[in-house]
């Protein structure tokens, strides 16, 4: 007797299991689905969706080859001592301490934004006390200890047709299972416990009525299911219908687009607009302000993906012509690059434009960190009468460093780059360095410069390097229309020879370069300013005055 007492007492823990979708790195559409299982690898998908369905599949596969519930297993959410389900409604009910209440079940909890689910072994008033658990498969009930006179406590006595035990006494029940294993279609009734299909007739003709057969025989009402959008659900008697059904074909579109490999910024725009349309609908039918504040934003929201999608298919917002495709597009890379330029103006360590030129190339190629890679190419590139006497004087400054000599730099070749460094760029624990923009901006930085000083017809006509530190003042000092100063009121004659390292008499002849080579139109140089516009070809190039 003390043996089965202890048998009975000993108990073995739930099981546990996680499967988890995670982002594989920042920006990026891949995911990972993993296992806690030690025997699991872990699987990258191309998309969320994806990873979704093999998360989803993977957690199928172990319910269907794993064993049902055990009878005897501790609740496994008790187990850690789980203080957030259901406590027993009265004095009277008192579960054993090794579970809470009711069946051991096999349930699976899953977070709203279907990003992690986990399987316990737990017991049906656990299950019940989660919001999102699925119970896939009930254990038959614990065998209760025998009595003397050789039954068991609970056996119920099986009864005939009509009512009367057959002889021999009564009978141990054990409930059966299916040979496939557990199954997320299984039917959960609002205990958490799961429903088992009738299999077999009734067994006489009153039982055929369904008000007289019991409770627990009875198919379980069926609601119709609910949409879900922007994290709401959408009640199932919402009225009007049509407005309901809107609502749920919206969160399937919104989730299907989201399932996409490419973005489609039209699409987006027309689903937000329903989405606000729809919503000002429902805070109407509801007096709901929180609905209204979500319209409001579903507005803004289309505003910004319509705007956008105008901009990436080079149309102005208006739709009435085309707009400016800008190497630089937004209005804080323009600013960054004419604080470049500023630094470079008032910190130039040699005279000279030829000088002034390279070091408006290498500030942009080691602005970040102060150190920075460069290649006989990007030398010979630019119009230096003698690239090595100009990178000598550099070095010889203390501007500039470089890991070697002055001909093995312009020697160099893209497999072999030569490193360089600025330490008057490099930053410090007091020092941040002057400029503000991130480590992505800064190859967009240099690459917008080389394409201005590097333009074709620049190139081509053989242009010196004060006419290409014009076009780059000219670029960064224009309006959105390409027009020159503020507002089209021209730019100084001082400012200018000044940043090209010129002086102001030089400068009428640097215009007319740049005319001659269809950069400026309608240029017009007197003694204290420069007027004129950018011809639209070079427009692309502008950063304009904001």
């Amino acid at each position: 007797m003390g043996v089965e007492a202890h048998a009975t007492n000993e108990r073995v823990t739930g099981r546990r299991w996680t499967v988890r979708l995670d982002p594989v790195g920042r920006g990026r559409a891949d995911v990972r689905v993993s296992c806690s299982r030690p025997a699991c690898a872990a699987q990258v998908l191309p998309s969320a969706a994806a990873g979704r369905t093999a998360a989803i599949g993977h957690l199928k596969a172990h319910l269907r080859a794993g064993p049902a519930p055990r009878p005897s297993a501790q609740c496994a959410c008790r187990a850690e001592e789980c203080h957030t389900h259901i406590r027993p409604a009265g004095p009277r009910e008192r579960p054993v301490p090794w579970r809470c209440g009711g069946a051991v079940v096999l349930a699976v909890v899953t977070d709203r934004e279907g990003r992690w689910w986990q399987v316990m072994e737990c017991c049906s008033r656990c299950a019940a006390a989660h919001p999102t658990a699925k119970v896939v498969a009930t254990a038959p009930a614990a065998e209760a200890p025998a009595r003397s006179d050789g039954f068991r406590a609970d056996a119920a006595a099986p009864t005939t047709p009509g009512g009367i035990a057959p002889p021999g006494g009564p009978a141990a029940t054990t409930p059966t299972f299916s040979a496939a294993g557990p199954h997320f279609s299984h039917s959960v009734t609002a205990a958490g416990t799961a429903v088992p299909q009738q299999t077999s007739a009734p067994r006489s003709d009153h039982r055929s009525d369904p008000r007289s057969a019991p409770r627990s025989a009875r198919p379980p009402r069926r609601r119709p299911p609910r949409g879900r959008i922007a994290q709401r659900l959408v009640p199932h008697d919402l009225r009007p219908v049509a407005l309901r059904d809107e609502l749920t074909e919206l969160g399937e579109l919104f989730r299907a687009y989201q399932a996409r490999t490419e973005p489609d910024l039209a699409m987006l725009a027309d689903l937000h607009a329903r989405k606000a349309e729809a919503f000002h609908a429902w805070a109407e039918a509801t007096a709901d302000t929180g609905l209204r504040l979500d319209a409001r934003r579903a507005e803004q929201a289309a505003a910004t993906a319509r705007l956008q999608h105008l901009h990436r298919i080079g149309q102005a917002p208006d739709g009435e012509g085309p707009a400016v495709a800008r190497l630089l597009t937004a209005p804080a890379q323009w600013n960054h690059a004419r604080s470049v330029l500023a630094h470079v103006a008032e910190n130039a360590p040699l005279p000279g434009a030829e000088a002034r030129l390279l070091v408006v190339m290498v500030t942009l190629r080691t602005a970040q960190s102060g150190v920075g890679n460069l290649v006989g190419q990007d030398i010979k590139g630019l119009p230096l009468s003698d690239p090595e006497q100009v990178v000598g004087q550099l070095v010889e400054s203390g501007w500039l460093g470089i890991s070697g000599t002055v001909e093995e730099l312009i020697a160099s070749r893209p497999e072999n780059p030569t490193q360089i460094t600025v330490p008057s760029l490099t930053p410090h624990e007091d020092d941040p360095g002057p400029f503000t923009f991130g480590r992505k901006l800064r190859p967009k930085l240099s690459g917008w410069a080389q394409r201005v000083v590097g333009e074709k017809k620049l190139r081509k006509g053989k242009t010196e390097a004060g006419v290409r530190l014009l076009a780059l003042a000219l670029a960064t000092g224009s309006d959105g229309e390409g027009r020159l100063g503020p507002g089209g009121e021209g730019i100084g004659v001082d400012t200018l020879s000044s940043w090209c390292a010129v002086d102001p008499g030089d400068l009428p002849a640097l215009v007319d370069r740049l005319t001659a080579a269809d950069w400026l139109a309608e240029a017009d140089i007197t003694g204290t300013l420069l007027t004129g516009k950018l011809t639209e070809r070079v427009l692309p190039l502008g950063c304009p005055l904001t």
